[in-house]
């Protein structure tokens, strides 16, 4: 880990929701697409400073709808397009597993595995992090690292954890 002086804040974003359109088990660029507002979001807290990173479960791969090399070809691709719109995804970190096909593991949202390793190789300062999800798992593994500013985002008011509910992702720039 490095030195807290060394520290930087981060955006976590969920990939499936956030980043994309929600498809199941997606796995092929024909049928990605980005969610409006997702390059000013991510133009926006990189200016401020911040790190960006996805965190993603992918239970497809452990379900066998696709391999580790569909997903890492997708990833490839995704974060291309992102460097083309001038922004620089850090890393892209997924979950690979499910309870009832791998078993148990420390990296599947809720559980904060894939954070703490963002932490581990980049530095993160939580304190001052911002996590973006649509699913109460997302939230409550900010809430995990000590990440208090997150906004769950959703077609319709919920009940969260989250410190806001959003409809569109720029209601994320504050």
């Amino acid at each position: 880990m490095q030195a807290s002086s060394e520290k930087k804040p981060a955006l976590f974003l969920d990939r499936d929701g956030v980043v994309n359109i929600e498809k199941n088990y997606l796995h092929k660029k024909e049928n990605f697409e980005f969610i409006d507002g997702i390059f000013d979001v991510c133009r926006y807290y990189e200016q401020k400073g911040f790190q960006l990173f996805v965190v993603t479960n992918q239970s497809g791969i452990a379900r066998g709808y696709y391999t580790e090399d569909d997903f890492s070809k997708l990833t490839h691709w995704m974060t291309e397009v992102f460097a083309s719109e001038g922004i620089n995804i850090a890393k892209v970190y997924h979950c690979p597993h499910h309870p009832e096909h791998s078993g148990e593991c420390e990296c599947r949202k809720p559980k904060p595995g894939m954070l703490l390793q963002a932490d581990h190789d980049f530095g993160v300062d939580f304190a001052h992090s911002i996590m973006i999800g649509d699913s109460e798992r997302d939230i409550e593994a900010a809430h995990a690292v000590g990440i208090n500013k997150t906004y769950l985002l959703t077609a319709k008011e919920k009940p969260t954890k989250a410190m806001k509910n959003i409809h569109q992702l720029t209601e994320a720039m504050e």
